[in-house]
């Protein structure tokens, strides 16, 4: 079986996230591009060897020769289309944040059930080997009980005009794009679902520049989440548990540096990343999910969840949800 995938946007994310990690397989292939401009998917297509560029995201949706839809539009644009795949009983991969809000998120995840077609969310980095090792660790008790997580992610975002993250109407600010990453992190790494108990932001162009939250979960772990659109790039999540901490750095791409540090009774253990690239073992996962060898790692109440976290941040800070 060859997955036969196609693009929703001719985004400046697919080229790594998923043209890339497709051309390097014998199973998967990028049948199709699909823009709002012909001219421009068509120009898409040639750039990276697509075979075909259609016009408009109905005439992707419509094609025998796709399988899978991979959405990279902004998460304004995420909604209609992606309920319009699954009812045409295509299974979709959604760039992250799945959605505008909980709500929209729960929409699909709906659709998706009733299709029996998977919609994942594409947190590539849940599927690389550092962060599955350190799931590992967590689930077999070597920190002991978790007491204290917390999670940075910050880059700097260009402030050009037309850059989605700093337009609310498309789904912009900091917390959409970089700290959902964190919040997901920490929710897979601890297995509970939290509730906000403050938050603070930067707000400019009415999207969260930075922000900072405390997160608590039921199981007594307190978290602090950071991200930020103005600063240098960085990435890291540490949990502090009885016996150990656990150190990501890195985790979001970890093929670029990434390293796991464990700090018991005995010293600083330390094991730099390994394996395949995240968007690699992300497609590899797509690949063994759409053969029905696993379940999904992402989307569905897991997609609903984070957005339910990222709705809360954003209300605490008085910024528009949806």
């Amino acid at each position: 079986m060859i997955l036969r995938i196609g693009l929703l946007g001719a985004s400046r994310i697919a080229p790594r996230a998923i043209i890339a990690p497709a051309q390097a397989r014998i199973d998967a292939q990028i049948t199709a591009v699909a823009a709002r401009d012909l001219g421009r998917a068509q120009a898409y297509a040639q750039t990276h060897d697509i075979p075909a560029a259609v016009e408009g995201y109905e005439a992707l949706i419509a094609r025998d020769d796709v399988d899978l839809i991979y959405c990279a539009l902004p998460p304004s644009g995420h909604i209609a289309p992606c309920l319009a795949a699954l009812a045409a009983g295509k299974a979709l991969l959604i760039e992250k944040p799945f959605a505008m809000n909980a709500g929209q998120a729960a929409q699909i995840a709906a659709a998706a059930q009733a299709a029996g077609r998977p919609a994942m969310e594409a947190f590539h980095y849940r599927f690389h080997t550092m962060f599955r090792r350190a799931l590992d660790l967590v689930r077999d008790q070597r920190l002991g009980r978790l007491i204290r997580a917390e999670g940075l992610f910050e880059a700097m975002i260009d402030r050009a005009p037309g850059q989605l993250r700093w337009d609310p109407a498309q789904g912009g600010g900091g917390t959409m794009d970089l700290g959902c990453y964190v919040i997901h992190a920490l929710r897979t790494l601890i297995g509970e679902e939290p509730a906000l108990t403050a938050a603070t932001a930067a707000l400019e162009h009415g999207v969260d520049d930075q922000m900072r939250a405390e997160l608590a979960f039921p199981g007594g772990v307190a978290a602090t989440v950071s991200s930020s659109m103005s600063g240098p790039r960085q990435d890291w999540i540490v949990l502090q548990g009885e016996l150990a901490t656990l150190r990501l750095e890195r985790f979001v791409s970890p093929q670029h540096g990434g390293v796991l540090s464990l700090t018991d009774a005995r010293g600083v253990h330390e094991e730099p990343a390994h394996g395949p690239a995240s968007y690699d073992a992300q497609l590899a996962h797509v690949v063994e999910v759409m053969r029905g060898e696993t379940e999904p790692l992402t989307g569905g109440a897991d997609a609903v969840a984070n957005m339910t976290v990222i709705d809360a941040l954003r209300q605490a800070v008085g910024m528009p949800v949806g």
